[in-house]
């Protein structure tokens, strides 16, 4: 979830929240021997000069006329001018980097045009502003007015076999709107399998029916094919109150119906899709977990690697400076205001990593900068700040950059409050870093495991060192995976690049918290776990 408001004192009140959602025709081909393989990255400003990226859709192999299955929810402020970017790329290789990839157009709109015409279509544009070939993208927006999600487990029977013995199926979704059918959901493909068990799944019901039990929903099934020229298996056509009547014991069956073989003699179906549980529940939001008494907790890690240069010399990040500040300092006090509103005692544990420590020299990756490892506490941002200053000449920068023990360290405390099974406690990591890292596989790993616990990181780059590694690691188009191949749970890691936003607070809070509430919201969602002051809140279903 992204927030296109102001932060903080003096944002406006009057907001909504809408769910945007995307699709293209006519996209420019740009490959040689299949078609393009189109993705959308979507950026706000509010603040006249500052773009930021809010996220990005899946990327879709072979499609010119994609459809893409992820939603953005966004805060819409009647008042104030939200300018909107919709970026589309031809995806040629696995880095984060889009500026390496083929432009296949883009618009630039306000969010107020595109809440006012509830579907907004327009061409494509070409950075000379001349039409991207025939391109144009479609931009849905609805406000979303119930938070209640239904909760799917599904499998297939029988299903056609698309080559000699199998499929690989998947399904879709779709909602219906005065203009039509509207994706709602795409699974993922279970391989070589005609009696596929897809795993558990949730849908907004806003996406799925508006809320409506009895409105109609249409799925269909698929043969995914590489080249992007799916087979349909089947459809049927439901409601959300008929798939509620499933259970465990005695399933909702629909029959997959190809419409094109209905004249095939003795021709019965194409298999059958049964809906094993459809259980609607109350979605609880970010805010329903802060005021219902969850704490966030903000754990700080700096880097104090060679790679920032001699603090003595002017050039370093950590430049001790008479004057009192240099780069990283500079981060600290502008991401520390932001974040420390959200910590209830403002008592923030703050480690170094990289460096040699007195008295041993030893290189230590978790070292508490006012080198008291019984407390490693600092008191608000101000306290943080003075354990810096004091700490940073008496440390020799050294190496490597060693990321996986903080993250591991902060991840004990969240695996101990994740066995509470209670949504009472969420770890946040800050890393602020020169972008530099050596053990890239043990922090794939650590991250990966991070994934199935209350914890999120986010990681300030400071100076203009390479971030490449940083992107990767902020895995907004998929989801990341370790090094011996196990996948995330979720995307628990923000990136931003600081020397982007200095000078602009409003933009640096936007980015840095951009996924966080969503983050919260929907890990303590997936597990069924209320915030725990439950009857403190207006709803107490």
């Amino acid at each position: 979830m992204a927030s296109g408001g102001p932060q903080g004192p003096g944002a406006t009140h009057l907001t909504t929240k809408v769910e945007l959602t995307i699709s293209c025709e006519n996209l420019m081909d740009m490959d040689v021997f299949s078609k393009s393989d189109p993705l959308c990255a979507v950026y706000i400003n509010t603040t006249g000069s500052q773009w930021y990226e809010i996220g990005r859709t899946e990327m879709i192999l072979n499609n010119l006329n994609p459809k893409f299955a992820k939603k953005f929810v966004l805060d819409y402020y009647f008042e104030m001018v939200q300018k909107m970017k919709f970026s589309v790329y031809d995806i040629d290789n696995d880095t984060y980097d889009l500026g390496d990839d083929d432009f296949l157009g883009e618009l630039e709109c306000t969010l107020g045009q595109i809440v006012s015409n509830r579907q907004l279509t327009r061409p494509l544009m070409l950075k000379s502003h001349r039409p991207a070939g025939h391109g144009t993208i479609t931009i849905c927006a609805e406000e979303i007015t119930d938070n209640r999600v239904a909760n799917f487990e599904v499998f297939g029977r029988r299903l056609d076999k698309k080559y000699l013995w199998w499929s690989d199926p998947y399904l879709e979704f779709y909602k219906q709107m005065e203009t039509g059918w509207q994706l709602a959901y795409r699974t993922e493909v279970v391989k070589n399998n005609i009696n596929p068990i897809w795993r558990p799944f949730r849908i907004r019901l806003q996406s799925l029916c508006g809320g409506d039990p009895e409105k109609p929903v249409k799925v269909y099934c698929y043969d995914y094919h590489v080249n992007g020229s799916h087979s349909l298996i089947g459809s049927f056509q439901t409601t959300l109150a008929e798939m509620q009547i499933a259970t465990p014991v005695c399933p909702a069956e629909f029959e997959c119906i190809n419409h094109k073989k209905l004249k095939k003699k003795n021709y019965k179906n194409s298999g059958v899709i049964c809906i094993k549980s459809c259980q609607v529940v109350k979605e609880f939001t970010f805010l329903d977990y802060i005021m219902g008494g969850c704490g966030i907790n903000f754990t700080i890690a700096i880097d104090f690697t060679g790679s920032n240069g001699d603090p003595r010399t002017p050039e370093s990040l950590h430049y001790i400076n008479p004057e009192g500040y240099n780069e990283y300092l500079t981060a600290i006090w502008a991401v520390g205001n932001i974040i420390q509103d959200y910590d209830s005692n403002k008592m923030f544990p703050v480690f170094g990593f990289g460096a040699q420590v007195p008295p041993s020299w030893q290189v230590s990756h978790e070292f508490p900068i006012n080198f008291n490892p019984a407390n490693p506490f600092c008191s608000g941002i101000e306290g943080v700040v003075s354990a810096y200053q004091q700490c940073l000449p008496q440390l020799k920068l050294w190496g490597p950059t060693n990321f996986s023990p903080i993250i591991n360290h902060v991840a004990c405390f969240a695996r101990q409050a994740f066995r509470q099974h209670t949504a009472s406690q969420y770890y946040v990591l800050l890393i602020i870093t020169d972008g530099v890292i050596t053990d890239m596989d043990r922090t794939r790993t650590a991250i990966v495991e991070a994934s199935y616990l209350p914890m999120s990181i986010i990681i300030v780059g400071v100076g203009r060192a390479d971030f490449s590694a940083m992107e990767f690691l902020d895995s907004d188009d998929k989801l990341l995976r370790s090094a011996r191949g196990d996948v995330a749970a979720r995307d628990i890691v923000q990136f931003v690049p600081f020397r982007d936003f200095q000078g602009n607070s409003v933009a640096l809070a936007q980015s840095v918290l951009a996924e966080l509430p969503d983050q919260v919201a929907s890990f303590f969602n997936s597990y069924k776990l209320r915030p725990p002051n439950i009857f403190s809140l207006s709803d107490p279903s």
